[in-house]
């Protein structure tokens, strides 16, 4: 038998987790208690976030309850909202932008060819930070998704165009292009 402080603070971490209402009668499944002790929980948690040192509190809507933001701190949450993103680009997910930046339109299986290894992180990574997007499908069997960078990755990496990236030296063009010609007559010859 759980005590009403351990229900609350079930009660806490379903709601935190979920992030979203969640019904008194799902809470009183997952948690094996009453209807009372839910309800006894809920109404001790109102007068916990209540208190003016909490920036939180329990909403109550229709038969379900949520932990959401005061009202008087919005402006903190559209003020973080606005401010510049930080993305942590890792060797991988930096590996995957440069060949985007430099063979766009490209498809996955094409970034892929090129790695050598599965892009799927990669390209969710860079879709979700905005610094690439899907530019249409190739004309080709599937129909695969083609991406190309975007105006946020203009911006991140503090150049006008793409016209504006490094060009690589010709020797090391010249090694890509041996490279993919290795490649391709090797998968003709199978």
């Amino acid at each position: 038998m759980m005590e009403r402080n351990e229900i609350m603070a079930a009660i806490e971490a379903v709601l935190f987790a979920e992030g979203d209402s969640v019904r008194r009668s799902d809470l009183q499944g997952v948690l094996e208690v009453s209807a009372g002790e839910i309800d006894d929980a809920v109404k001790a948690l109102k007068e916990k976030y209540s208190a003016d040192n909490s920036g939180i509190e329990l909403v109550e809507l229709e038969d379900s309850v949520q932990l959401t933001t005061k009202q008087k701190f919005y402006g903190a949450l559209v003020k973080l909202e606005a401010a510049p993103k930080k993305y942590r680009l890792t060797d991988t997910v930096l590996e995957t932008l440069s060949i985007i930046a430099y063979r766009q339109p490209v498809t996955k299986a094409e970034i892929e060819a090129i790695r050598g290894v599965n892009s799927d992180f990669a390209v969710d990574k860079l879709l979700g930070y905005g610094l690439i997007r899907e530019l249409g499908r190739k004309d080709a069997p599937g129909k695969p998704i083609l991406f190309g960078t975007t105006e946020q990755f203009l911006r991140s990496f503090g150049v006008k165009s793409l016209e504006d990236l490094p060009s690589l030296p010709e020797e090391k063009k010249e090694e890509f292009k041996t490279e993919a010609e290795e490649e391709v007559d090797g998968k003709v010859g199978v």
